[in-house]
């Protein structure tokens, strides 16, 4: 049996079993692999260990009980494998930094830690479009210049305000020999970009080339400056239509499993390099870089 199928097999065991008592030798007895080469497999696969994924599915699934039904939060507990609704509520909170019955209150259905079922569109997106395990990278000061627009997730017009870009960026002056592309996320407001209900997140981009300096930049651009620092570096590889799964394994996964801490002054970006060769080409790839400390 493949890798493939063996993590298959697992991952349709932990999602038909998520309310009973299952460990990581309950999943790799139903895939048909030993302990031992199912965690290894799945973890240089996934980026995340299988205890992990299914502490994070419960959670998430949780979650979802708390914005869309009326269940007790003891019972919702019970239901996803916790002993008691305190134990429920320090996994909870320890994940989506709040309370169970602050985020039912609040209403706010969490892009952080939203760890989604592992259909298998999504396993061979995360085998085969994205590096689960970053390059850490230091990057020097960089100069954006370029058009700002607001979007969300559910109505994504980025691709329209590339075209837009595109159509006039040849009056940009100072742009670097072979300039790569950036598109850099900036919360509208204060941890916005975090959030979202019915996939809708509200966050403005700022899209353009690589600059020497913004000396005579004539409306309608903007100039932006990137902080050099450290960066974790992900590669997208495929359609950018496929972007949204590759964001929800950096924040529902590799998140809470990395040891790096994020900083959170500077923002996060794509670039687009020589590799970029088509929005929907299916080798088409671009780097994701998330500033860390």
């Amino acid at each position: 049996m493949d890798s493939l199928k063996a993590i298959e097999k697992a991952i349709m065991y932990i999602e038909n079993h998520l309310s009973e008592d299952i460990g990581v030798e309950d999943a790799a007895r139903a895939a048909g692999y030993s302990y031992y080469h199912l965690t290894r497999q799945f973890t240089a696969l996934l980026g995340e260990s299988i205890g992990s994924y299914i502490k994070k599915r419960r959670l998430a699934d949780g979650a979802q009980k708390l914005l869309y039904t009326d269940k007790r939060v003891i019972d919702i507990a019970l239901d996803h494998g916790f002993e008691s609704s305190e134990a429920f509520s320090r996994a909870f909170k320890a994940m989506y930094k709040m309370s169970p019955h602050t985020y039912r209150k609040n209403r706010l259905d969490l892009m952080i830690g939203a760890k989604q079922k592992m259909e298998p569109e999504l396993l061979n997106h995360l085998i085969h479009n994205i590096t689960v395990h970053p390059q850490i990278v230091e990057m020097p000061q960089t100069r954006v210049a370029g058009l700002r627009g607001q979007t969300t997730l559910r109505d994504n017009v980025l691709p329209e305000l590339w075209q837009q870009f595109n159509a006039i960026s040849q009056s940009i002056p100072e742009v670097k020999p072979r300039g790569r592309g950036f598109g850099i996320c900036e919360a509208c407001q204060e941890d916005n970009s975090l959030y979202m209900m019915n996939n809708d997140v509200l966050f403005s981009e700022v899209v353009g080339v690589e600059v020497e300096n913004f000396d005579r930049l004539p409306e309608p651009f903007v100039a932006k400056s990137l902080p050099g620092g450290r960066y974790a570096v992900f590669t997208h590889t495929g359609s950018l239509a496929r972007l949204p799964r590759t964001f929800q394994y950096i924040w529902g996964t590799w998140f809470f499993s990395t040891k790096e801490e994020l900083d959170g002054s500077r923002e996060d970006f794509e670039l687009y390099d020589e590799r970029f060769i088509g929005y929907h080409h299916p080798e088409s790839q671009i780097d994701i870089y998330i500033p860390v400390k």
